[in-house]
């Protein structure tokens, strides 16, 4: 190999992988979306190259098959989640604002997601008696959530702005009864006040779980964070 081919390699190569980069990552955005809206078994390759205007087997280049365009889709949607929930709310302080603005900005993603769907609540009915890769990458997202979650809460007693006696796993089980009825009330049934509703209920349910004899001026930030997630939920909505 001379100088010159080297150089030209080098300046090209680049330029390329990153088309191809950028076609991929196209793709990506435009199957989850057709998998928002019907389902992850419902994405097949020909209805994404017709989608891409592209051949099938174009679109094949990017992925090795279906199965892997599924699991790249659900990384793709967890992804999206990591940046507009878990991200923006770990820079509140520790322990209740901060599960608040979690739980508020899951709120404002769960109204987006009306129009299209919830990639984590449709797979977990697709591929809930379904072994298998894409299974096992959906439960590893979701209770990677979880995880986050039961680590709020556990920093949340540690401050002292809930009980000591807290069962954290239940706490993260009611704070999930509250987005799965959230989701099946405002997409399923339209039953308009359902983000009221659940923001509400959550307020009710951290209440519940304070330690005995805190104050108002314990509870503020909390208001203030939820009024505004209402704001924002209500306006993404």
């Amino acid at each position: 190999m001379t100088e010159t081919s080297k150089v030209t390699t080098a300046t090209t190569r680049p330029k390329f992988l990153r088309k191809g980069e950028q076609t991929r990552a196209a793709i990506l955005e435009v199957a989850l979306e057709l998998a928002s809206r019907d389902g992850l078994e419902g994405l097949t390759i020909g209805l994404l190259a017709e989608k891409m205007k592209m051949s099938k087997s174009g679109v094949f280049a990017h992925f090795g098959s279906r199965e892997d365009l599924q699991i790249e889709v659900v990384r793709l949607y967890h992804t999206h989640f990591e940046q507009e929930v878990f991200y923006p709310s770990i820079k509140e302080p520790r322990g209740l604002p901060r599960l608040e603005a979690m739980f508020a900005r899951w709120v404002k993603q769960v109204t987006i997601e009306i129009a299209l769907g919830c990639i984590y609540i449709s797979g977990a009915v697709e591929y809930d008696d379904r072994p298998g890769a894409i299974r096992d990458h959906l439960v590893a997202m979701v209770q990677a959530w979880r995880d986050a979650l039961e680590r709020c809460i556990q920093q949340g007693i540690e401050a002292g702005h809930l009980r000591a006696d807290v069962d954290v796993s239940q706490m993260v089980y009611e704070m999930y009864g509250l987005i799965l009825a959230l989701h099946h009330d405002a997409r399923f049934l339209h039953i308009p006040g359902s983000v009221e509703r659940a923001e509400a209920s959550f307020r009710r349910l951290v209440d519940s779980y304070r330690p005995q004899g805190s104050d108002s001026a314990k509870a503020a930030p909390a208001a203030t964070t939820t009024k505004n997630s209402k704001s924002a939920a209500r306006k993404a909505a």
